[in-house]
């Protein structure tokens, strides 16, 4: 979530699973190789830009090395719900996202 992150494709890289899959709010589907183009001019990315907001954080170990993380967020008024799966290979790599899905949240259901 953190713009300096997002914008830094040395940084993210760290985070994300060469595996990495993620299922986007437009049903697009964006891999490991294609998110050092995207993320970096994605909205959240800017310094003094808004910036999403995570609340009702919840982490769940599935199996060892795998933890299913729960958590909402709000980006300018615009919610949403969201689903990743982090996984720890090794202890030199440590936990990385494997997958991701977001989720906005209708205004009715809000």
């Amino acid at each position: 979530m953190d713009p300096a992150v997002r914008a830094s494709r040395a940084l993210f890289e760290g985070l994300l699973d060469p595996e990495f899959v993620e299922v986007g709010s437009s049903g697009r589907r964006y891999t490991y190789d294609e998110m050092p183009a995207w993320l970096p001019e994605h909205e959240g990315s800017s310094q003094d830009g808004p910036r999403y907001r995570p609340s009702a954080i919840k982490g769940v170990l599935l199996a060892p090395g795998l933890v299913h993380l729960t958590y909402e967020t709000d980006f300018e008024g615009r919610p949403a719900r969201r689903s990743s799966l982090w996984r720890r290979r090794s202890a030199e790599t440590g936990w990385r996202m494997y997958y991701h899905q977001g989720t906005p949240v209708p205004p009715e259901t809000a």
